[in-house]
């Protein structure tokens, strides 16, 4: 099981490991938020009717969902969330390193301050941990939850019996890998990791250049923050049905019920939760099978 948890889920883990070994179209009617945390997230909107936010994931463009926005903005109002730092989004500073738990609650003040009622909030990878924040931390400001390709503790594909507290070495060892970088280590960094996030090829220039875009230190402390933040012990407190959508492919090199097995073990005290496995692709789940995707948000959202 050690090794399907270092193998299956090969978004942000092979990210992580890898770290370690090597020590926007068509978007319109733009609508900057304008509550106090504002530096710490962008938002563009489309559409009209039902609510939905589509979070990123580490150092990845709101552009990641641009097929699927096309397909839901004629009957819902869909919100671009980007990150301060990933992509197109400057950076901001932040005094205790936080990038992860700041952005959760500017995206609930968000919702707050433009009064939006139980809007769907789909997060991918990274994005897929804000959406559990979200739903523990601010569970009356949220409809339903859909978490893809993530987990509510990454450690876990690393060491499966890991804490925060024991995540931490390992944690500062890849967040001072990532700093240590040349520029040109990072460029072929990212071109290596990409190969291996994205079974398509051709979506792999778009998003080697969001991370080569993406501010390093934003990037670093947001891997330090995933490794050491644990969300299992809050995931009864989301009030809201939550849907975890992951990938699978053979070239994985392990059988599909280990990883059904490990995705059903790690949300265990979820209290409505299901899930749906999505094969033949990796870990941009939207780029690689954008169809089945697409077909099982729709399904989603009109449960």
């Amino acid at each position: 099981m050690h090794t399907v948890n270092i193998r299956v889920t090969i978004g942000v883990a092979f990210l992580l490991m890898s770290i370690l070994v090597q020590a926007s179209a068509d978007q319109h009617l733009s609508e900057p938020s304008e509550h106090p945390d504002s530096q710490r997230i962008s938002v563009q909107t489309q559409g009209s009717g039902k609510d939905v936010i589509l979070i990123p994931g580490l150092a990845s463009s709101r552009e990641i969902w641009t097929d699927l926005a096309a397909g839901l903005r004629t009957r819902h109002r869909i919100h671009l969330v980007e990150l301060a730092g990933f992509a197109d989004t400057p950076a901001v500073s932040s005094l205790d390193g936080k990038v992860i738990a700041p952005a959760a609650d500017a995206i609930a003040e968000y919702i707050r301050t433009r009064h939006i009622k139980a809007p769907v909030i789909i997060g991918h990878s990274l994005g897929g941990e804000i959406a559990l924040m979200l739903g523990a931390r601010h569970p009356d400001q949220v409809g339903r939850l859909m978490v893809v390709d993530a987990l509510p503790f990454y450690t876990l594909m690393i060491d499966p019996a890991a804490t925060s507290e024991t995540a931490v070495r390992q944690a500062t060892a890849m967040r001072d890998g990532v700093m240590a970088q040349s520029p040109e280590q990072i460029i072929k960094f990212q071109k290596t990791s990409i190969a291996r996030l994205a079974r398509t090829e051709a979506v792999r220039p778009a998003l080697v250049a969001a991370g080569n875009r993406s501010d390093r230190k934003t990037v670093a402390d947001a891997v330090y923050e995933l490794m050491t933040t644990d969300l299992r012990p809050e995931l009864g407190h989301i009030k809201a049905p939550v849907e975890v959508v992951y990938a699978y492919d053979a070239l994985f090199g392990v059988p599909a019920a280990s990883v059904d097995t490990m995705y059903r073990h790690a949300y265990t005290s979820a209290p409505d939760i299901h899930f749906t496995r999505i094969d033949d692709s990796f870990h941009f789940v939207m780029l690689d099978q954008p169809e089945r995707f697409s077909s099982v948000v729709e399904s989603f959202l009109n449960k």
